[in-house]
């Protein structure tokens, strides 16, 4: 059974989704403060956050950032009444795999909690090895670890998953559309923007100039490609 922090202040709607949720058989906790939800997140295994960011004493996006640093496997969906692309974006660049802006539909959440557990999960399906390589770097695929030239780089499932996709079809170009179905899979019905952020995130961790990339590439009016 996969573990649910919800982290709301707002009672109406936290009790909401913590009610759906636990109909759909996840073991769910709540919190109403950015504190408590750090206290949980301390104490015992969650597979997904769901995180508002506006919250009393310490916001979302420093619980997402803390988070983030105690467990880079954790999947973060954030939840916002705000609508200003850059909030989304200092989100996503903080270590949010995903967000919802509010009113949402419940269907929709869930949706987007499936799609998340699936890249947790994330496996190919061709017989692909555990271990890939390509130049300096080493990825572990199924436990999500990163390293370059043996020093170990902290990523997030969606950085993993990506980086696996991009590993597994090197030198090949890919569209956003591309890209969105392969990881994110054919459903998925959030921001495309969610790919560029990801990868910029990627950039940043991985390329000795994240401005002139030599390994993520982009393929100007196309997409982009990983090369070796």
């Amino acid at each position: 059974m996969k573990t649910i922090l919800v982290v709301e202040d707002e009672l109406s709607i936290r009790s909401f989704v913590c009610l759906n949720l636990k109909k759909k058989e996840y073991h769910v906790l709540e919190a109403e403060t950015g504190e408590k939800a750090l206290m949980l997140f301390k104490s015992q295994k969650i597979d997904v956050v769901i995180l508002d960011l506006m919250l009393p004493g310490i916001d979302g996006f420093t619980v997402c950032e803390e988070i983030r640093i105690l467990d880079p496997a954790a999947g973060i969906i954030m939840l916002t009444a705000r609508s200003q692309d850059e909030d989304k974006v200092k989100g996503l660049i903080l270590g949010a795999d995903d967000y919802l802006t509010k009113p949402f539909h419940m269907k929709e959440l869930e949706a987007r909690i499936l799609s998340l557990l699936r890249r947790l999960d994330y496996k190919t399906v061709s017989a692909a090895p555990t271990i890939l390589r390509s130049g300096p770097f080493s990825l572990d695929s199924i436990r999500n670890k990163l390293s370059c030239s043996g020093l170990e780089i902290r990523i997030t499932p969606t950085e993993s998953c990506l980086l696996q996709f991009f590993m597994n079809n090197k030198n090949q170009e890919f569209t956003r559309d591309q890209i969105l179905d392969e990881v994110w899979g054919t459903h998925y019905s959030g921001d495309p923007k969610v790919v560029d952020v990801n990868i910029r995130r990627i950039r940043r961790k991985i390329e000795p100039d994240p401005s002139s990339p030599k390994y993520l590439c982009t393929e100007w009016g196309y997409g982009y490609l990983w090369k070796e």
